[in-house]
């Protein structure tokens, strides 16, 4: 029988049934490896603990100290008892207090004299610090002159504390991983010998020794910087194994066609295309050109021009012979892409001449140039969405499986079993975050070979994250705007400490509608029955801040109703919400871009691919209900044109509270790289591996994805090399098993549907 490693040996097993089950459920943690992983946040110079007269007010505080007197009194004639324990450090006093069956130990163990350290909440009694209920740890002392050599000995050691709960205390999870320590011995060592010993690094045993257990400073240093370098190094490898998979994989490859619908569209295109949009260009048409798929990430600024790259790469698969589909996730979203692209192609979306009559089986292929003749080239573009009407869906079905169609948008409904491929040779996901890796599989599934990926996302990402959340993809940005794009003041409205600026703000709305221009305005909610509904069975809602807590989101049916009626009267006041029928929303979209509407009153749904250059004011009602990143993209939405931009983040925030912080921030920079820093610090990193941004939960434990940057890339090189080298790890078997622990079964089905 196969013996079970120390590391996965059940807590059950060393700590108790009830101990066990409280880590379990609340922590997370199962096994002694799980334990040995859960490191100390931070650490204490037991000596600083002592100090009684600097204790903040409502915190939770643990402190070291002599009791000085201890007394039960009585109450309620003689029916309730309370313990009350004065405590002293030679420079203040403090008080605690135990109530009812709670007595009855500590009047035991707290004897005048005895030295312990105690954690609680601080509060004010009559005027006094107290702890009342505070969980305590006495110190193991014989007599005095003990008690003084134990006391010193302790001010000078590092006190581990760990992340608890409130069923488990820092010293309790101390004391069991005290037990599991000497499992430690035991680890299994991920780092390549040449590696660890090139770099100076101490044992993987070592470094855990000496996270849960330093003598010094240094040793927390070493054991950090060592297992730092584990977190970034076993991660990398993951995400380069997937690499060289893919460049196993055999995929079409799709070379240029002189004369072909890029040319062509090139050719009509009215402005030069920015070095940056030149730059990524040729990576994503490398790529293109080899037989084996692509996997490339887009990003870059709001405007930057991403959909017009993505364009481009997708006509020259098409005049290669193949078809290409673009993923958007909400049908607004997907039907201005339909519109923006059909645009830019003119009557290169259209079906002229021999493309019309010319039957497949005489051996044309989709969008094939040659074979198009003269100006009346083109390929299809159709849209499909799961609201379309039977007979529409079934003409859009019938163009993909023939061919007929070289270019597709839709949303999850290009998903279906039922929606088949010619040839299907690229796939554009656009914001990548909105999907779940399984989505963007299914659709790449559906080409004869593995089809060219392009991921896009409006959402700038530091260096960083792109080498973890999105490892296995090769990464461009574009960093550079299109001549003519004009700037966008930003500025925060305190609706509730100033109200006379959100009339300011109604007005400047008023003078740019009346100066021929177009305005957003954005709400957290809808507001219609359902909305309602939602919240009343306990819909979760976004953070809100201070006294906006108080009532539910600001909602697009009561703000487009109290403008028309108030601030706004005599503007055509329209609104655009996810729950609106697919034409409606259509409609009401193709007015606002002709100009028709003056104030669109919407939700998020405008939050990415709208491009109205007209519109130059945006007011996001209850902004600080709204992420970071968010925020950047909603005001992407204006400033497209050649006036100016304005967007106003309205919000009853007090204005030292964290939401006017992050409001602050957002309005004080246009760098959505900056802002993506920013907004990654306030979500943490999440789980990097896992389908969700962010949570409480991470599989880094050490190093961060914000700070450690030379250490993930130096890891990136070193994960490179070796797998190039050893693609199997077959004489790295360490490597191999600290693999298997990092990636379960659903992060490996993560990584292998990449």
């Amino acid at each position: 029988m196969e013996r079970v490693s120390a590391f996965d040996e059940p807590l059950k097993k060393l700590l108790g049934g009830p101990t066990a089950k409280v880590m379990a459920d609340h922590l997370d943690l199962h096994t002694v490896g799980d334990l040995l992983h859960h490191y100390p946040r931070r650490y204490e110079e037991r000596g600083r603990l002592t100090a009684l007269t600097d204790l903040p007010l409502d915190e939770h505080v643990t402190v070291v100290a002599q009791v000085a007197d201890a007394r039960v009194m009585t109450f309620n004639g003689g029916r309730g008892r309370r313990l009350e324990v004065t405590l002293t450090d030679g420079s203040g006093r403090l008080q605690l207090v135990f109530f009812g069956h709670g007595v009855h130990k500590p009047h035991k163990e707290l004897l005048p004299g005895r030295r312990a350290m105690f954690a609680g909440k601080v509060s004010v009694f009559n005027r006094k610090l107290q702890l009342a209920h505070p969980t305590y740890q006495l110190l193991d002392v014989r007599d005095e002159d003990e008690a003084t050599e134990a006391a010193d000995a302790f001010a000078g050691q590092l006190l581990p504390i760990y992340p608890a709960c409130k069923q488990l205390d820092s010293w309790r999870l101390a004391k069991a991983v005290d037990t599991v320590l000497p499992s430690a011995g035991e680890a299994v060592d991920p780092l390549p010998p040449s590696l660890r010993d090139g770099r100076g690094f101490v044992s993987l045993p070592e470094a855990l020794l000496k996270i849960h257990r330093p003598h010094t400073k240094a040793d927390v240093a070493a054991a950090r910087e060592r297992l730092k370098w584990d977190e970034a190094f076993v991660l990398q490898v993951a995400l380069a194994r997937r690499r060289h998979s893919d460049t196993e994989l055999p995929a079409t490859a799709r070379r240029p066609v002189p004369g072909g619908l890029l040319d062509a569209f090139d050719a009509g295109l009215p402005f030069t295309l920015t070095d940056g949009q030149r730059t990524v260009t040729d990576e994503i048409f490398r790529d293109l050109a080899t037989e084996h798929p692509m996997h490339r990430l887009l990003q870059g600024e709001v405007g930057s021009g991403k959909t017009l790259v993505a364009l481009r790469a997708m006509l020259r698969v098409v005049d290669a012979g193949g078809q290409t589909a673009l993923l958007a996730p909400t049908e607004v979203l997907a039907q201005q892409h339909h519109r923006s692209i059909t645009e830019m192609m003119g009557e290169l979306a259209e079906n002229w001449g021999l493309w019309r009559e010319a039957p497949l089986d005489e051996g044309r292929r989709p969008g094939d140039g040659r074979a198009l003749g003269g100006s009346h080239r083109g390929t299809k573009v159709v849209l499909l969405t799961g609201s379309m009407g039977t007979a529409a869906r079934r003409q859009a079905l019938l163009d993909l499986v023939t061919g007929e169609a070289g270019i597709v948008i839709g949303t999850h409904a290009l998903i279906e079993d039922k929606v088949k491929f010619h040839d299907l040779g690229l796939v554009v996901v656009d914001e990548q975050h909105r999907f779940g890796v399984e989505q963007r599989d299914a659709l790449r599934s559906k080409g004869k070979q593995q089809p060219h990926l392009l991921v896009m996302t409006a959402t700038p990402i530091p260096r960083t994250v792109a080498m973890t959340v999105f490892g296995d993809l090769e990464t461009s940005v574009l960093d550079q705007l299109p001549a003519g794009r004009s700037p966008i003041a930003s500025h925060v409205v305190p609706a509730k400490d100033k109200p006379h600026f959100l009339d300011r703000a109604w007005e400047r709305v008023r003078e740019e509608a009346e100066g021929g221009h177009q305005a957003y305005v954005v709400c957290p909610r809808i507001g219609d029955d359902t909305d309602e509904a939602a919240e009343k069975k306990g819909k979760k809602r976004d953070d809100a801040a201070d006294d906006a807590e108080k009532r539910p989101p600001l909602a697009v049916l009561d703000i487009a109703a109290q403008l028309a009626r108030g601030p706004l009267a005599g503007l055509r006041v329209e609104v655009l919400h996810g729950r609106m029928p697919p034409d409606e929303k259509d409609d009401v979209m193709r007015r606002f871009a002709a100009g028709r509407v003056d104030v669109l009153v919407a939700t998020t749904v405008i939050e990415v691919g709208v491009n109205v250059p007209n519109a130059t004011a945006m007011v996001i009602m209850d902004a600080d209900r709204f992420g970071v990143s968010q925020l950047h993209q909603l005001r992407g939405r204006v400033g497209r044109g050649s006036a100016p931009g304005l967007c106003l983040l309205v919000s009853e925030a007090h204005e030292a509270s964290p939401a006017r912080a992050r409001l602050s921030a957002v309005a004080a920079t246009l760098d959505g790289f900056e802002l993506s820093r920013i907004d990654l610090e306030q979500r943490r990193e999440g789980d990097v591996l896992g389908q969700a941004q962010s949570g409480v939960r991470s599989s880094l434990r050490v190093l961060s994805v914000i700070d450690d940057e030379e250490v993930i890339a130096a890891a990136r090189e070193e994960a490179v090399r070796i797998v190039a080298d050893d693609p199997a790890l077959e004489r790295l078997p360490e490597l191999r098993t600290a693999l298997d622990a990092l990636l379960d079964k659903d992060r490996e089905e993560y990584l292998d549907k990449g």
